[in-house]
């Protein structure tokens, strides 16, 4: 007999499940949709405090370094932060993990730059905690920019359909190696878990089944087959 939702989630050992993916996989979307269901503390990446960002969009090669050391450092100490217990929720929830800055780094620095980058790194990298899942929403290159298009983002505007190809290889690349965590890979070229609440229901009942794989695949698609 199925389980139900519910009682996957109140035995469930998960407390830190980190949502991954390319921009527009909808992963600040999903993470805010599961503090919703599950009153948990969800935690969001800041790009917008970066003022590098609109500068790298506008000249990748003279900005890269200075957006990427500032996401680094920026990303460490909301890492940090994490550490602290939080007696009000049993959830923790964030749109990303540390380790994906590395994803950006390589793709867009120079090697020179790319040396003083991992001195920085290597330094701090051990002191990040490690989430309990993370769920990679896997998309198209042409979903991704379909939901790029739509949200209308100022920032993204002139955002090339080429470094968004790259940028998904090179997470495509980098998740299929990744061993730090459990991992649930989706294809979320195939959902609608905003306006499906059916979809999203399907997707928390895979995120909670317990007894899973170090890293498993769950498409949506096949199953409404």
């Amino acid at each position: 007999m199925r389980q139900s939702l519910q009682s996957l989630i109140d035995q469930s050992e998960l407390r830190h499940i980190a949502i991954e993916g390319v921009i527009g996989a909808g992963k600040t979307t999903l993470a805010k949709l599961l503090e919703e269901r599950l009153s948990g503390k969800v935690v969001l990446e800041k790009f917008e405090e970066n003022p590098f960002l609109p500068k790298f969009y506008e000249d990748p090669d003279r900005y890269a370094f200075q957006t990427q050391i500032f996401f680094l450092l920026n990303r460490y100490k909301q890492q940090q932060d994490l550490l602290q217990a939080d007696l009000f929720h049993r959830f923790l929830i964030t749109d990303y993990i540390f380790e994906k800055d590395k994803i950006f780094a390589y793709l867009n620095l120079e090697d020179d730059e790319l040396r003083l980058y991992e001195n920085v790194l290597t330094t701090i990298e051990h002191t990040v905690p490690t989430p309990d899942l993370v769920v990679y929403l896997q998309c198209t290159t042409s979903r991704l920019m379909t939901n790029i298009r739509q949200r209308g983002r100022e920032i993204e505007r002139n955002m090339s359909e080429q470094y968004i190809r790259d940028l998904n290889e090179a997470y495509n690349y980098f998740f299929f190696r990744y061993k730090s965590a459990p991992l649930l890979i989706v294809n979320a070229s195939q959902i609608d878990f905003v306006h499906n609440r059916e979809e999203l229901d399907d997707l928390l009942m895979e995120i909670f089944r317990p007894n899973k794989a170090p890293v498993e695949y769950y498409n949506p698609a096949s199953i409404r087959k």
